[in-house]
């Protein structure tokens, strides 16, 4: 040792996600580098007069938590809009808008995020005069927790043009109509609603940077240290980059640049633009995201076989195949790791055919391409994540723990397809690597949520395939095979001397805890860095 350790966490239980050594009693950190992994007594070794010393009281101590697939500054900025997460009737729905309306009388537009589709009856969908009835002086437009549907009032439908105008949507999206012609209220997918969503002023500069801290202090409390965004530009990487500079970044951003339907392949250069800004381990930049399909929830998910009770019916893409194909092989060839989401089986196949291809033209390399969510899978596609190597990015708080589950999406598809339904454990048994996160803030940002869901999933009907999965494979998908699925295995993701210093440690020991408890556990410390950035 040539000089003693900054800090000094003992008598705790660690789990390292190493598997040369895959337990120990404390960890020594000097700098933001980890400089010891092991015994008690041996860390006294480390430990000198301005050593911060931390007693682990036993507690499980981790690798920091890596969500790989977040939502940083949207999540941030929504914290400013109504939130209905909560909210399970139209009487309730109608409580938290008006409560907020009446708390921000300057607010032109109104906005909430996180409404569950269970909030009516099956069937039943919001329209415009429920949301009139709540609210009709100021444009309303309300999103569904997963922000694939949206709810408008007529005062924002009028607004936006789409009230009684046949307006042009995107790809895969609609503006439900009455039998009038008159907008409904629903509209489906960015390139309906977006024509009301492009008309709420954004917050200014220092509100977003407000709020950011406000999502960055709530991600420290729950133990992340990293996070892959799943939106992104120049512009939002620069707001990443000036918290790093102003001390403010808390934890470390992946952040891709999105590719839209319409975006031309040469703009493709500004993901190029994107990566070489980025200087350091705490903002980093060689990505790019696309949108596949929708959601099953809304049958804008694309399926392989028909929706249950929708003959026909297969869902819908944003990208032909071939025109996914053109720009997935042009990023490809940029050295570009790609990010796509995919909900339903047809549009995973589509992304494993055009991965296929661009191998095909570019040439076989350490690409680590991803799929993201994954909800349901066709069998004969299973063996292809590992022969491409194709990362399997997943969420399990999305899957419905039992059949009881009021979530429609279990009466969207057959009951003879459930078996292959974000089937984390025969994914994994494929041989694919399986990275875990959230989606914030479609879901609760709490790995301990996702831990919940990993561990107490029960089979929907007799003879399915179980997939609940080990605690020790889901803390790994959360650390270890999660900062591989961002090519930093190298750097962060286990608890080992040389890596960088990004841990939690927890108020009990996890692996002591029944399942049915886990989400009781709290974090007591999180470091990332080796900076303190949340202490209980």
């Amino acid at each position: 040792m040539s000089q003693p350790a900054d800090l000094l966490i003992h008598n705790a239980r660690v789990f390292t996600a190493d598997a040369a050594n895959p337990h120990a009693e404390a960890v020594a950190v000097r700098g933001n580098q980890i400089v010891f992994v092991g015994a008690n007594s041996a860390a006294e070794d480390w430990r000198g007069p301005n050593t911060r010393l931390i007693d682990g009281q036993q507690g499980s101590l981790l690798p920091g938590f890596i969500d790989s697939h977040f939502h940083l500054l949207w999540g941030s900025i929504e914290l400013g809009d109504i939130q209905l997460q909560t909210v399970d009737s139209l009487d309730g729905l109608a409580t938290a808008i008006q409560a907020y309306a009446h708390a921000h009388p300057d607010s032109v537009w109104l906005v909430g995020w996180g409404l569950q589709y269970s909030v009516l009856p099956p069937g039943q969908s919001l329209t415009r005069h429920q949301l009139d009835a709540i609210i009709a002086d100021r444009p309303l437009i309300v999103f569904a927790y997963d922000s694939h549907t949206a709810w408008a009032n007529t005062a924002a439908l009028r607004q936006a043009g789409i009230l009684s105008q046949d307006r042009p949507v995107g790809p895969n999206s609609e503006i439900v109509r009455d039998v009038d012609g008159s907008a409904a209220g629903e509209l489906r997918e960015s390139g309906a609603f977006d024509f009301v969503l492009n008309l709420v002023p954004p917050p200014t500069e220092a509100r977003q940077r407000e709020l950011l801290q406000w999502g960055l202090a709530q991600a420290a409390a729950l133990g992340v240290t990293s996070v892959h965004n799943m939106n992104g530009d120049a512009e939002e990487l620069a707001i990443y980059l000036a918290a790093e500079a102003a001390g403010d970044l808390t934890l470390r951003v992946y952040c891709p640049f999105h590719v839209k339907p319409e975006t031309p392949i040469e703009a493709l250069a500004e993901a190029i633009a994107m990566r070489d800004a980025c200087t350091s381990e705490m903002v980093r930049s060689n990505c790019v995201k696309f949108f596949m399909d929708g959601v099953i929830e809304t049958y804008t998910g694309l399926l392989v076989d028909d929706y249950a009770g929708q003959p026909g019916n297969h869902g819908g893409a944003l990208f032909t195949a071939d025109h996914f194909t053109r720009m997935a092989a042009e990023a490809d060839r940029l050295g570009l790791q790609i990010f796509v989401h995919a909900v339903g089986d047809g549009a995973v196949r589509r992304i494993l055919d055009s991965f296929a291809a661009v191998r095909h033209t570019n040439g076989r390399r350490d690409s680590r391409h991803r799929i993201e969510h994954i909800e349901l899978i066709h069998p004969d596609d299973l063996p292809r994540f590992a022969e491409l190597g194709v990362i399997a990015s997943m969420q399990p708080a999305h899957a419905m723990l039992t059949v009881d589950d009021p979530d429609p999406w279990l009466r969207r598809i057959p009951e003879s397809r459930w078996g292959c339904a974000f089937a984390w454990q025969t994914i994994r048994e494929a041989g694919a690597t399986l990275a875990f996160g959230s989606d914030w803030p479609v879901a609760t940002p709490s790995p301990f949520t996702g831990l919940y869901f990993a561990l107490n999933r029960q089979p929907w009907a007799a003879g399915l395939p179980p997939q609940r999965q080990s605690l020790t494979d889901t803390l790994r998908s959360y650390t270890r095979d999660a900062a591989y699925a961002e090519f930093q295995e190298h750097r962060k993701g286990q608890l080992r001397p040389g890596l960088l210093a990004d841990l939690v440690l927890l108020s009990a020991d996890i692996f002591t805890v029944p399942p049915e408890a886990v989400e009781q556990i709290k974090p007591v410390m999180t470091v990332c860095n080796g900076r303190i950035t949340y202490q209980a």
